[in-house]
């Protein structure tokens, strides 16, 4: 069904894969798009709990595959699909993502870079394999991170990192990532998947309903003040409540 990407699921998690590893994964429009469809299937389906967001070989993502982006800079058609930019992964994803009802994980196994980061960030959990690379080099390409990521990732990191990851464009690796707060935790390479699939399951084990509650009234709590975050908490919970009975 997909060129560009596996779709799995087995014991209640959905695992997404970005599959071009002879690219390092390198981003294109046809991914972006199966992507964002795999991602559907995943809201749809009652069976899945929870999504986990990896990439095949040595490399989560690499960034922009370069001879798309030449193609498509050129004016060219580097495949099927809309221009690059202009894609739902770019404009529609992380919005849907950050209201997604299903707990979603991201197992970083290899170099992340550009997009490869920013696609990430509106994940709820950040795995990384020890030693990644993660880099948004944007500014020496003469751009700005997307996918919302001056939204995000000075929540992530705070404004100070924020500002130095993407004025200085370096790279870091996964420990310095786990250290400013960019990922959750680093783990051994060959234990990655283990470890997200064991996280998994255990938000799998919750109430879907209970996972969706929590991650909205998380997300509102981070934007409201005191008094309005515990209003939210026990509306949330007295619907819950209401739910089960």
């Amino acid at each position: 069904m997909y060129e560009s990407i596996l779709y799995d699921v087995a014991d209640g998690v959905a695992t997404i894969t970005l599959n071009r590893p002879d690219k390092l994964n390198a981003y294109t429009t046809e991914m972006g798009d199966e992507v964002v469809d795999a991602f559907a299937r995943v809201r749809a389906d009652e069976d899945v709990r929870v999504a986990i967001l990896t990439g095949a070989g040595r490399g989560f993502c690499a960034g922009v595959d370069l001879d798309h982006l030449k193609a498509h800079r050129a004016g060219g058609a580097a495949g099927k699909g809309p221009r690059l930019g202009e894609e739902d992964f770019l404009k529609k994803l992380p919005l849907e993502l950050l209201t997604f009802p299903k707990p979603v994980i991201a197992a970083i196994n290899g170099a992340a870079i550009g997009v490869g980061v920013t696609m990430t960030l509106p994940c709820d959990v950040r795995i990384a394999a020890e030693g990644a690379k993660l880099g948004l080099p944007f500014a020496r390409l003469g751009l700005l991170p997307g996918l919302g990521s001056t939204h995000l990732l000075p929540r992530l990191v705070g404004r100070a990192k924020a500002l130095e990851l993407v004025l200085t464009a370096r790279v870091i690796l996964a420990e310095e990532a786990a250290e400013i707060g960019l990922v959750n935790r680093v783990v051994p390479g060959a234990a990655l998947l283990d470890t997200a699939r064991e996280m998994a399951g255990m938000m799998a084990a919750c109430a879907p309903e209970v996972l969706a509650a929590a991650k909205a009234a998380l997300d509102a709590g981070a934007s409201s003040s005191m008094a309005e975050a515990m209003h939210n908490e026990q509306r949330a919970s007295a619907a819950l409540r209401k739910e089960r009975e």
